[in-house]
């Protein structure tokens, strides 16, 4: 082929001289795909075959649990309170997480530090939550019921931070200005509890809260960009980098039992932390509510939140993370989402681990406050939307679709609220044996057709 015949080629296939041909006719944009109408699927290829039965099944937990909070509180404060002056300027450091009576346990404190003659703010301390904004975590706050008016003091949000040096090379550590320069006095409140991202002798806790809830968007990223293998040692290296600059004398940790309420509640002092956190967290670690099925083909969570795990849905019940088993059982195929919680505020992040979820939960996502959380995480994987669908029975019919070696009548399918509200759940005939062997259950609701309403929605609800 000539020179000249190249060129009519590339003008005949419309990539050449724009004035010796006119340019190529682009077909329309296609339009995405329109939800289907109530209760006709969108895919009905993968309508086959007769589900299982399902029972509804309560599993039995240990009750112990703190009745008065407020009792608690101050009972865990009496021997640290000489650490706390007469005319003080004391900071609360306060999360994201949804701590069972986090707002008594708040408040409880806000009242004793006052009764010491001290004067008390809170500071919320959570990395880049609430869509990395002050007005954003605001908001987190005071859909746990901490507000201004509900605590009776001020609460100063801001991502403002100090740098503290760096606690090696290339990883500089930062705390919240309002915390360093506003207070004498900084007192983390966290729950100490597994961690979804990482393994080590301190997860998720006091320490964690210093290094990167306190750290604000700026301490977060720059951790996370050091990635979660080294969090184990890092987090307990960056922590004592910053109780060794700043006002901390204490923390009070939290631990909940395996129905997310509170089971003990401690303050930790600052030279106590390192080694006592270690042993809260064999505490979390045993009364870790898990579903006690071995594998699971299709499991169900009706929501997923911030305020259920920092994952949106726990690792660690679930057994799966964003690359694939974690190789503690449950052994689950599929997940299916169907919402978000209210109280994570738009917040999906985690979503991406799901393989089916509902369009209601897909739009109600809040790309800001998700998309910062992932980003500032390293774990763009967390805000992948899933296969969409507009009902329970697609859902389902879809999950069961993507299994291997599986037939619908014979699916091994547990539903549950989330993964951190375990006590009621439905359980599928096939599966039904091996958690009724547990022996830890009682089924609350005999073996039932699953049924679903004119919608295409599950009749059946969770409390």
């Amino acid at each position: 082929m000539t020179a000249n015949d190249r060129a009519s080629s590339r003008r005949d296939s419309g990539y050449g001289d724009d004035r010796l041909s006119d340019p190529p006719v682009l077909p329309p944009a296609a339009e995405p795909p329109a939800p289907a109408a109530p209760g006709r699927p969108t895919f009905p290829e993968f309508a086959r075959g007769t589900l299982p039965e399902w029972a509804l099944v309560r599993l039995r937990f240990d009750p112990t649990e703190i009745a008065d909070v407020r009792d608690a509180v101050r009972s865990a404060l009496d021997p640290v309170m000489v650490t706390i002056q007469p005319g003080a300027r004391v900071c609360l450091a306060v999360g994201s997480r949804g701590i069972d009576r986090i707002d008594g346990v708040v408040r409880a404190v806000v009242e004793r530090v006052r009764e010491a003659g001290a004067s008390v703010f809170i500071v919320p301390s959570m990395g880049s939550h609430g869509g990395a904004t002050a007005e954003g975590q605001l908001e987190v706050l005071a859909d746990f019921g901490i507000t201004p008016e509900s605590m009776g003091c001020d609460i100063r949000s801001s991502m403002e931070t100090v740098e503290l040096g760096e606690v090696r090379p290339g990883v500089p550590v930062f705390v919240d200005r309002n915390a360093f320069e506003g207070a004498d006095v900084i007192v983390p409140i966290n729950r100490v509890k597994v961690h979804t991202d990482f393994t080590g002798p301190i997860e998720s806790g006091l320490m964690k809260m210093i290094a990167i809830g306190l750290g604000k968007q700026k301490g977060a990223d720059t951790l996370h960009r050091q990635g979660f293998a080294v969090f184990h040692e890092l987090i307990p290296a960056v922590a004592a980098h910053t109780l060794a600059r700043a006002p901390i004398p204490f923390g009070l940790a939290l631990v909940e039992n395996d129905r997310a309420r509170l089971l003990h509640i401690e303050a930790v002092p600052a030279d106590r932390i390192a080694t006592r956190e270690p042993e809260l967290l064999v505490m979390a670690t045993e009364a870790l509510a898990r579903i006690p099925v071995p594998t699971i083909d299709v499991l169900v969570l009706d929501e997923i939140g911030k305020d259920i795990s920092g994952l949106g849905l726990d690792s660690n019940v679930v057994g799966r993370y964003y690359l694939g088993p974690t190789g503690v059982p449950p052994a689950v195929q599929r997940i299916v989402v169907r919402d978000l919680t209210v109280q994570t505020e738009g917040n999906a992040v985690g979503i991406g681990i799901a393989d089916v979820v509902l369009r209601r939960a897909v739009e109600k996502i809040d790309r800001r406050k998700t998309y910062m959380n992932c980003i500032t995480a390293k774990t763009p994987e967390g805000a992948r939307v899933p296969i969409t669908v507009d009902t329970d029975r697609e859902a389902l019919d879809i999950a069961l679709a993507c299994c291997l070696k599986v037939e619908p009548r014979d699916a091994r399918i547990v539903r549950v609220r989330d993964t951190k509200h375990l006590e009621l759940l439905y359980v599928s005939a096939p599966a039904l044996p091996d958690l009724l062997v547990a022996g830890n259950c009682e089924v609350v609701e005999p073996l039932r057709p699953i049924a679903f309403d004119e919608a295409g929605m599950f009749v059946d609800r969770l409390a």
